[in-house]
């Protein structure tokens, strides 16, 4: 049995019609909505639903305010699933369906396992040029209007369960550890092939439980900028970047989310196999972000905030020229 990835996410929203205008900026297709949910779509077919917080469905909130409620995982057939069945026996809000299984994890989220209904896609990021490698020949790199998120990449919780956490879904799911911050943090893929993370568990001193960050899979560099212009555009602010993951190789930018949390845009993280060892790293602002943007780029003048646009049809050219 092998997890996937993420197949579907379920935010409690306070204020439903602003999160519509927000996911629909950030570059997902909405396919339903009344007056208290509306369901959005990555290209890749995965679903992040929007559901009035205060809806007697929706699994316990973990922390205060809109927030993520629910997490899916996929695997690729029934017979998987059925792998499943009883494991999470035992667990707070346990159950099994036809269709799914799941619980309540230690730290108080809601997980799901269903079989997947994700889209394969024939899409590429734009291929890079580096010293000794040339992949881009006759061909200019794109630049994007706006993004279109591939998939819910990963989903990042703060946590005062860390070693339940990671027991749990490495016992229980097969996860596997990709790098760690002895006692404060751990990476995690979910299948032993994959993404660098596709969670992220962060130990505050203060003990919070919550949400950081849900993170978007786009094509490649230029995506995340293009992106992230669009929705500086949008009047959405910044909450850092763009900037680069030392950890996973990543590029980044991230967005206050009305939904809940942060929410990023990120392109060209590390690839791994059972032959990667996992890396003890000491928490830091340069470990965080090798470099970032405070504020952002506004996607107007296409400079740093605040900063002045340019002039002249050219970088060199005044305006007295």
């Amino acid at each position: 049995m092998t997890i996937l990835g993420i197949e579907q996410i379920i935010y409690g929203v306070t204020d439903l019609a602003t999160c519509r205008r927000f996911f629909a900026d950030w570059g997902l297709k909405e396919v339903a909505h009344d007056e208290t949910q509306a369901r959005f779509e990555t290209l890749n077919g995965c679903t992040i639903l929007l559901a009035d917080a205060n809806d007697p469905s929706l699994p316990p909130a973990f922390e205060e305010g809109p927030t993520l409620r629910e997490v899916t995982w996929g695997v690729a057939t029934k017979a998987e699933l059925d792998e499943l069945r009883g494991r999470f026996a035992g667990q707070p809000g346990h159950f099994e369906t036809e269709d799914a299984v799941g619980c309540i994890d230690p730290n108080g989220m809601a997980i799901r396992v269903e079989v997947t209904r994700k889209r394969a896609l024939d899409i590429h990021g734009s291929p890079s040029n580096v010293w000794g490698q040339t992949l881009r020949v006759d061909q200019p790199s794109p630049i994007y209007e706006r993004a279109e998120p591939v998939e819910v990449g990963h989903v990042v919780f703060f946590t005062n369960q860390l070693a339940e956490q990671e027991k749990f879904y490495q016992e229980l799911l097969g996860f596997e550890m990709s790098d760690r911050y002895p006692g404060r943090g751990a990476f995690m893929r979910c299948a032993p092939h994959g993404g660098h993370h596709d969670i992220f568990l962060l130990a505050l001193p203060g003990g919070k439980r919550g949400l950081n960050h849900v993170a978007f899979t786009v094509r490649d560099i230029h995506e995340v900028f293009g992106g992230g212009m669009h929705i500086s555009r949008c009047g959405w602010d910044t909450q850092l970047g763009p900037g680069r993951h030392p950890v996973s190789s990543a590029y980044f930018w991230y967005f206050q989310n009305p939904a809940g949390g942060l929410i990023e845009y990120y392109a060209d993280e590390d690839q791994l196999t059972p032959e990667w060892q996992p890396r003890d790293f000491e928490p830091g602002p340069t470990v965080f972000a090798e470099w970032a943007i405070d504020g952002g780029i506004d996607g107007n003048t296409r400079r740093q905030k605040n900063a002045k646009a340019p002039e002249g049809k050219f970088m060199t050219e005044r305006k007295n020229d």
